[in-house]
């Protein structure tokens, strides 16, 4: 189920940590905690500069130095071990690769899939990605390797409710975010705890590393370089600008691992900045602006002097690209060209997956087919973007999660659009013959898309009178 966003991303960082830190005698300070002592198993944190005093020592959090040190642990891992058992779970259960189904004919025949009036075109590329398969063949591996310990994970481990409720049914325990954050009290010395596939902050990595947890780390690898990204920006004392949704898990990990950051939503939000870097402007209406999107104690007027560019992984990777023009020229005009390396840094964290869902849906909307449909999480950042494509092309495209969303009987639709309004369509499926495009998210498995599929051919068969298969 989808869990709720609280308060800003600080907030979110700053109910982090407090569990390990009460536990180790340590004191802290925050914006929203000073003087507190969070309660007994919640966990609050601040963020990657955070000061704490313990043993009469002062020491700064360095996230590079923990993760290294978490990864020598015993406790520990990483490792893919693409066992064969569990990926054929995986296909078994309908959350794997599609090997048999309809969306693996459809590969063997062009990606083409005709059936009476109705004709499918599947995009190139679509559906999971190997980062999101690793992960959750990962998860499996973990049961099959601790099959009598408790298993618990930090969030959904992709954004997909067929996958997660998948994990559930097999007893995997979701951590639960309370209005004071995520309750990691249940988990005890031993169990094991999986990270999702978009990662968790730096922050809950430490505090399951000090509860003595097992600690089963499924983050996606285009995320992890992320995560470095932005710490280099912090070795050299820039501010991270990252391009992404300050709400997302994705963009709450990568921030903790930065020291100052400001997260930007799209070009519009970038050019403001921009425009603040050479022209300067009024201080109060940009912290407003931004409010949840930035680190703590961070000042336009002096943290905008030396910027990195990072970015959430699902984002559009030409807004991403264009932004990252956009502050190079920005700093190239305020500094000089000579001086650009002083003041900019880019790396490229775009993810290829992303990249080649996001061209397939422009090739497969340069085809003009009579509709789309967009099979995806409601909660996935991927494929509201594969929507958004669709959308601003101006062809008739529904997004649903589940065939449950389909009603063959009435030929009616609930679907999303790109920017989160849920809508009911009735008579969505024209009479006589129909082309439509298809494309899934990147956390989407094939066996979801087959049985949206289905629902569409048995909705045209009522339509003609024929009885449905």
């Amino acid at each position: 189920a989808t869990r709720a966003k609280h308060g800003t991303v600080v907030a979110r960082l700053t109910r982090i940590m407090a569990h390990s830190l009460a536990t180790a005698g340590a004191t802290y300070a925050g914006a929203a905690l000073t003087g507190r002592r969070a309660p007994a198993g919640r966990v609050a944190v601040r963020g990657s500069s955070l000061k704490v005093r313990a043993a009469d020592a002062t020491a700064e959090f360095d996230p590079r130095t923990f993760r290294r040190e978490l990864s020598k642990s015993g406790k520990y891992n990483r490792k893919f071990l693409k066992d064969e058992e569990s990926a054929k779970k995986m296909e078994d259960d309908g959350i794997g690769y599609s090997e048999s189904g309809l969306v693996a004919k459809m590969r063997e025949n062009g990606n083409v899939h005709v059936d009476g009036d109705v004709t499918f075109k599947l995009a190139e590329a679509y559906g999971f990605c190997w980062g999101v398969e690793r992960a959750v063949q990962m998860a499996y591996e973990a049961k099959k390797q601790f099959p009598d310990a408790n298993l618990w994970i930090t969030n959904e481990i992709i954004h997909n409710p067929t996958v997660n409720d998948r994990l559930g049914d097999m007893g995997v325990q979701f951590i639960e975010e309370t209005a004071d954050g995520k309750d990691f009290s249940g988990c005890k010395e031993g169990e094991v705890v999986i990270l999702p596939a978009f990662g968790a902050s730096v922050h809950e990595m430490k505090l399951l590393n000090d509860k003595g947890v097992n600690i089963v780390d499924t983050t996606c690898p285009w995320v992890s370089k992320v995560w470095n990204a932005v710490d280099a920006h912090t070795r050299k004392e820039f501010t991270s600008i990252i391009h992404g949704k300050w709400a997302h898990e994705e963009t709450i990990a990568t921030a903790s691992f930065a020291k100052t950051y400001l997260v930007v939503k799209d070009m519009k939000e970038a050019q403001y900045v921009c425009d603040y870097v050479l022209e300067g402007g009024d201080r109060e209406e940009f912290l407003a602006k931004f409010k949840n999107a930035y680190s703590e104690g961070f000042d336009p007027d002096t943290d905008l002097g030396a910027l990195g560019i990072a970015n959430q992984t699902t984002m559009l990777k030409g807004e991403t690209e264009a932004i990252g023009k956009l502050l190079e020229k920005t700093m190239m005009q305020k500094h000089g060209v000579d001086k650009l390396n002083d003041h900019y840094m880019v790396m490229d964290t775009i993810c290829d997956a992303t990249q080649e869902r996001q061209d397939a849906m422009y090739a497969l909307v340069d085809d003009k087919p009579d509709m789309m449909l967009v099979v995806g999480g409601f909660n996935s950042s991927n494929t509201s973007h594969l929507q958004e494509i669709s959308e601003d092309a101006s062809i008739p495209s529904f997004w649903v999660d589940t065939y449950a969303r389909l009603d063959a009987d009435t030929n009616t639709i609930t679907h999303r659009l790109a920017h989160g309004e849920l809508v009911e369509t009735k008579d969505w499926l024209p009479a006589g013959k129909v082309t439509i495009g298809v494309t899934s998210g990147a956390s989407t498995p094939d066996k979801v898309v087959e049985d949206v599929i289905d629902v569409i051919m048995a909705t045209k068969k009522k339509m003609s009178g024929a009885p449905a298969r």
